[in-house]
């Protein structure tokens, strides 16, 4: 593997890749990743990770490259939020860490992701550290979107843009990995321009069924509350069920773990920090497919809408768009998922309803 095959990973962000390779030979204190969730934040900065740590020119084979791509070496540390946002305790884990010399090379790098959910107080005790770290330490900060809570941290790092992926681009990489035109196409378009997420559906047989089953929901409303108790035990058992193909991947990350703790011993494993990163892709997972759901939900609603209905019955289906966006901001925040869908659906209209 050369140089550029490192950074082969990362769809669709050729400006983001040559800032970052540009960036290997003489890096700053800080990066912000800054773009959408599937965009590839992660994989770069990895990739990135790597490339300053690599002692054979971003070989991207060497045991430094392989524990980085993997997140398992010991001088990369990757921090996930274990609530609804980077906690205290974790900012305070963060400046300690940070102030440690490297165990292995010469940098050691933090990758911190999901940053746009920063509270306030855990902001202002990492400005500092991400200011000022030590010579040997590079923050790759990762967010989805700029929010004021991370304006000021932001100010003090190098942003580097990702574009959001068009379905073409995702539909395109699947394609080129083997999938089937017809299913890469429709995993992109219920992807909402996350590769990794497309990358799951084109593996999930049901993924047409799911979004059927979601569709037919306005029309087959009555009003009652049987009838929601049951559209919803039906299709969170559909989600379910989709969760399937991510438990057989997480079965073959484990697996291939397990033959790198073998072939580079325990120190640059990590089983638990995997497990942990499961759970939280488990939940996301879970979220992504509600969000999907509902949005095409709301498509339904919507062509009504765009077909030039008219009265009451307009005003219910705007009303109803709404409530579905309503739904969908809930879910940011841990929501009871059978309590959310059953009441949404038992305040949207029948489609039938005349």
């Amino acid at each position: 593997m050369d140089a550029s095959e490192l950074w082969d990973g990362v769809i669709g962000q050729t400006d983001a890749v040559n800032l970052l390779r540009h960036a290997v030979t003489h890096p700053v204190h800080a990066y912000l990743f800054l773009g959408p969730a599937g965009a590839g934040k992660r994989h770069a900065a990895r990739r990135f990770a790597a490339a300053l740590l690599c002692r054979n020119g971003e070989c991207g084979v060497c045991r430094d490259c392989t524990l980085a791509l993997h997140g398992e070496h010991p001088d990369v540390t990757e921090i996930e939020r274990a609530g609804a946002a980077i906690s205290t305790e974790q900012a305070d884990e963060i400046v300690r860490r940070a102030a440690l010399a490297p165990i292995e090379s010469a940098r050691k790098v933090f990758i911190l992701d999901e940053f746009h959910l920063l509270a306030p107080q855990v902001a202002a005790k990492l400005l500092k550290t991400i200011e000022e770290p030590p010579p040997s330490t590079v923050f790759c900060v990762l967010a989805d979107q700029l929010v004021a809570d991370l304006v000021t941290i932001a100010s003090r790092c190098v942003r580097v843009t990702f574009a959001a992926l068009s379905d073409d681009v995702v539909m395109a990489a699947l394609i080129a990995e083997g999938i089937a035109e017809a299913t890469a196409k429709e995993a992109a378009a219920s992807a909402a321009g996350d590769l990794e997420r497309a990358r799951l559906l084109a593996t999930d047989p049901k993924l047409s069924e799911r979004r059927a089953a979601f569709a037919t929901v306005p029309g087959r409303l009555d009003g009652t509350g049987t009838r929601v108790a049951a559209l919803a035990d039906e299709l969170l058992g559909m989600i379910d069920a989709a969760a399937e193909p991510l438990k057989a991947r997480h079965a073959r990350e484990l697996a291939d773990l397990e033959r790198r703790v073998a072939q580079m011993g325990e120190r640059g494993a990590g089983r638990k920090p995997m497990e942990e990163h499961h759970k939280r892709e488990m939940r996301r997972h879970r979220t992504d497919e509600i969000r999907a759901g509902l949005g095409t939900m709301a498509g339904v609603y919507r062509d009504r809408l765009v077909d030039g209905v008219a009265g009451r019955r307009a005003l219910d289906d705007a009303d109803a768009v709404a409530r579905i966006h309503r739904a969908l901001e809930a879910l940011e925040r841990n929501p009871n998922e059978p309590l959310l869908l059953q009441s949404l659906l038992l305040a949207l209209p029948a489609l039938a309803r005349t």
